[in-house]
């Protein structure tokens, strides 16, 4: 909505427009009228929008032609006044205002216009029947306005209307010719209804329709005005109504009898309030609202934002299959301008057999976008109206912006959920293939993939520790001599070569010396297609003793040559070094099972070192003495008890394992 409005009074001499400005700002009629009054800018506190007003007076005898070209270009809003008791200056709105006012103004934004009929005290008949004629001639024209300056008789109204006519104008929304709204207002309110509709069933049952009452107009209907409102829709269309609840046409026919008894500041108010400008396009600032991301920090959705998106999959998965079929997914965008997903999606997180994105997939793809490209990521949730449902200041709030990862290494933990690891390797080596095997494709699928549909992200969730997190996966196009910023710049480094290749390794150890020896990114070494025979490698030392000699792990063997989906638990070591970067990790397996993992969760829990902590104050600062130090019972007590502790201990955690 506008910041201000601009008002300019033009009109024949002696019809009174001087005298009008005056009325208004005095309260009464002037006694002595001066060619011309200067501008005037009514506070915004005064005036029933809330706007400030300026009011600009035109005189013929004291501006020039192009004064008054100039003002009529800066104006919001023109009010051509003429006299209704003098025929000759209602003729002159026709013959020379209005084109006077077309030939300087954009054709194809026309400024509205308010006919003026002043001097109403001066006769008994009113000019409405000479004027309706001319409104219906021209679109521009809002409204029509009989007043007296002298009585100040609607001198209020008038600015009134002049100002609604620029804050809620009626020419985006509505054709006079075809008595119907504009396509552009209709695709608008057809959004706001589907963004509405929160169970995706067509209609706005009477929840549905309180809460779009409270989110618009901050008050919900009373039971009795809401079944008003259908009974109007019942009489004048049969399917307006159903199941008690109101259908698009129902809702489209309220908005259009609103703006025909011109209240079409109520549709304005409802289509404001989901993000639409003047122009009936989303605002650039609903859609894209401010959010300061500091340098080394990444971007991820929050419980709030992951909690709205389960509930849009959920009411589009009408087939409740935890999977979207294309039409599925069809309706669900439709209320984006365009389609924001492609085909490469379907190759970038995890699908079921058909070929349609799961529920994993979908959040994944979201949090994918979130993490790459912030931006886009409010918009889509903007489309969604992610701000309005989750009743949000904006849909920033939906996004967490992570704290610096070298805050992350000097503190040796980190709360991010989002890790992403870029693969290099030479052509041929396997790299895409590793990306496909995360999302449970096998070499057999892959085979399926068309070319141009390929992806060179793919994305979904690990477990670590019992905790759910997602990696991302970036193929990096083996290109040695160009490698930018974004490809270096991921919590850890995978290192993929082709184990029947003698060439394939060397490709890894060069990128591992020249841009990771000496960073402190995680890397790790994948010797992919291990169930072809292994070949030595032409390189000065093995593949093993390279990462012996840089103090990496040993090469993971890799295949996605199998009958099932190819195992995961590579990822799952994979995610747990971008986890855990300045931890040396003598275990790779991550299971969470083995007597390794098991023992290290448990001497490393919080629970642990705390009475750990308090054992050692209480014990050595309290009540042991120089004397019991030095005793070997002591010790021997210690280290039973000690014992003892720890066994029982790791028995409870096995304990409180097994449910899980």
């Amino acid at each position: 909505m506008r910041k201000d409005v601009r008002i300019l009074l033009v009109g024949e001499p002696k019809v009174g427009k001087t005298s009008l400005i005056m009325s208004l700002v005095s309260e009464e009629f002037p006694d002595v009228v001066p060619y011309r009054a200067e501008e005037i800018t009514i506070p915004a506190d005064v005036t029933p929008e809330r706007v400030p007003t300026h009011i600009v007076d035109y005189s013929e005898a004291e501006q020039t032609d192009e004064q008054l070209f100039q003002e009529i270009s800066k104006a919001n809003v023109i009010c051509i006044v003429y006299a209704v008791n003098n025929k000759k200056s209602i003729e002159k709105v026709i013959s020379h205002w209005i084109p006077l006012i077309n030939e300087n103004t954009d054709k194809d934004s026309r400024v509205p216009l308010i006919l003026v009929g002043n001097k109403s005290d001066l006769v008994e008949h009113s000019s409405m029947e000479t004027i309706l004629p001319i409104m219906n001639q021209y679109s521009e024209i809002e409204t029509c306005v009989e007043c007296s300056a002298k009585n100040l008789k609607n001198i209020s109204e008038l600015f009134y209307y002049a100002q609604k006519a620029v804050l809620h104008p009626t020419g985006p929304l509505y054709c006079p010719e075809k008595k119907a709204m504009k396509s552009l207002c209709v695709k608008a309110l057809t959004r706001i209804f589907k963004v509405s509709d929160l169970d995706n069933d067509g209609i706005l049952n009477d929840n549905e329709l309180n809460f779009f009452q409270r989110t618009c107009f901050n008050t919900p209907l009373e039971p009795q005005a809401l079944e008003d409102v259908k009974n109007v829709v019942r009489k004048n269309l049969t399917d307006g109504v159903c199941d008690n609840g109101l259908s698009l046409k129902g809702f489209l026919f309220l908005h259009t009898l609103f703006i025909q008894r011109g209240r079409h500041e109520t549709t304005w108010t409802v289509l404001r309030r989901f993000g639409y400008d003047d122009d009936l396009e989303l605002n650039q600032d609903y859609l894209f609202p401010p959010l300061k991301i500091p340098p080394d920090c990444t971007t991820e959705l929050n419980h709030n934002a992951y909690l709205f998106l389960q509930s849009v999959f959920d009411k589009h998965d009408k087939d409740r299959d935890c999977a979207l079929s294309p039409e599925e997914l069809a309706d669900l965008f439709d209320v984006f301008p365009y389609m924001p997903w492609g085909p490469d999606v379907n190759n970038t997180v995890c699908t079921n057999e058909q070929g349609w994105i799961t529920y994993q997939g979908y959040l994944s793809q979201w949090t994918l976008t979130t993490y790459l490209d912030v931006q886009r990521c409010l918009e889509y949730l903007g489309y969604l109206g992610y701000s309005i449902i989750a009743e949000q200041e904006s849909h920033a709030a939906g996004i967490t912006v992570t704290r610096a990862k070298k805050i992350d290494l000097q503190k040796k933990q980190t709360q991010r959920s989002v890790f992403r690891c870029n693969v290099f390797g030479d052509i041929g080596s396997g790299k895409s293939g590793f990306l496909q095997a995360f999302l449970g494709s096998n070499l057999m699928r892959q085979k399926t993939i068309k070319e141009e549909h390929k992806s060179y992200y793919a994305i979904s969730t690990t477990y670590v520790y019992g905790q759910e997190k997602y990696l991302l996966l970036h193929e990096v196009f083996p290109d040695f001599d160009y490698l930018s910023d974004a490809d270096l710049a991921c919590d850890i480094v995978c290192l993929v070569y082709d184990v029947s290749n003698p060439y394939s390794f060397e490709y890894c150890a060069k990128v591992f010396k020249q841009y990771f020896m000496d960073s402190k990114t995680a890397c790790m070494m994948i010797a992919a297609k291990s169930d072809l025979p292994e070949v030595k490698q032409v390189y000065g030392c093995s593949p093993l003793e390279f990462c012996r000699k840089h103090k990496m792990p040993p090469p993971q063997s890799f295949t996605c040559n199998t009958a099932a989906a190819p195992s995961r638990d590579i990822y799952t070591k994979l995610t747990t070094m971008a986890m855990y970067p300045h931890a040396r990790l003598r275990c790779m397996c991550t299971c969470n099972r083995c007597t390794f993992c098991l023992c290290q969760n448990f001497l490393n829990s919080e629970l642990l070192q705390t009475v750990r902590a308090k054992l050692y104050a209480v014990v050595l600062r309290r009540h042991v003495s120089q004397a019991d130090l030095k005793s070997s019972t002591f010790w021997l007590r210690a280290s039973v008890g000690a014992t003892v502790f720890a066994v029982l201990g790791f028995a409870m955690y096995r304990v409180l394992l097994k449910p899980r």
